[in-house]
């Protein structure tokens, strides 16, 4: 028998959440490594040559767990085929990021610095990395490299309400347009990222699915300071899409803060 699997994750983790969701679905047992609760546990991540979360390993091999496929690849079963076109998935974005610009300014401005649970993300990083999720998409698209720090910035220090956030979200949604209607059919065969070379296909569903999670949390953070949000993601909105089950993590649940 070999050597057992290990998921090093994070709450709040939309990635890291899939990946313990993908391994449980395929019957595979796994140590859980939380690795912002465990000092060994970060420890053991650097030493495997990593630097961002989710890793699964097994020894000294590993896997960043971003990309499904690749995952699926490491534990060796198969992955369902993709159901969506690129530009169903570029539509997915467009309606995620327009429901994250509708909620946004609903957070009240003395919730905005709460932070989520076992993370030191505010509610209002969270909506802003909603549309940094889209962003990071544009700059990998564009020829440039995505890094970890791209992707995990902070909202600026002159950006402190939700509706500022929003506003951000709408210049992001309309850059986001513009640059599929002049690329759609130019897209490059591998896009750089900090977890490695994407295709397209891989970093548009990923984009879609991933900001489509963080929007289910935001509207799970309205919902528990009973807030009816103004809009939703509905079930056509989020089919096709390879979502976690659960909305924040099994392990750390969103409403621990209560």
């Amino acid at each position: 028998m070999g050597e057992p699997l290990r998921v090093f994750w994070q709450p709040g983790c939309s990635s890291c959440l899939k990946a313990k969701e993908f391994l449980a679905g395929h019957g595979f047992s796994y140590e859980s490594v939380n690795m912002l609760a465990s000092a060994q546990g970060l420890a053991d991540l650097k030493a495997l040559g990593a630097k961002s979360v989710p890793v699964v390993s097994r020894g000294r091999d590993f896997v960043f767990a971003q990309n499904l496929s690749d995952l699926a690849a490491f534990v060796g079963v198969e992955r369902e085929a993709r159901v969506l076109t690129r530009t169903d998935l570029v539509a997915k974005i467009d309606r995620v990021l327009a429901v994250a610009q509708a909620l946004a300014p609903q957070l009240p401005d003395e919730t905005l610095a709460t932070k989520l649970p076992g993370r030191d993300r505010t509610y209002l990083d969270l909506a802003f990395h909603i549309f940094v999720i889209a962003e990071a998409l544009l700059e990998s698209a564009r020829g440039g490299e995505l890094t970890f720090d791209f992707f995990e910035r902070l909202p600026p220090d002159d950006m402190f309400t939700g509706a500022q956030v929003a506003s951000f979200g709408a210049r992001v949604r309309g850059d986001v347009a513009a640059w599929w209607a002049s690329a759609s059919e130019s897209l490059p065969l591998a896009m750089r990222t900090y977890y490695g070379d994407q295709s397209p296909d891989d970093l548009l569903e990923r984009t879609a699915w991933h900001a489509a999670q963080h929007t289910r949390q935001l509207e799970a953070v309205l919902h528990g300071q009973g807030i009816r949000p103004n809009d939703r993601l509905s079930e056509a909105d989020l089919a096709g899409l390879p979502l976690p089950d659960h909305v924040y993590d099994d392990e750390v649940p969103l409403d621990s803060n209560r």
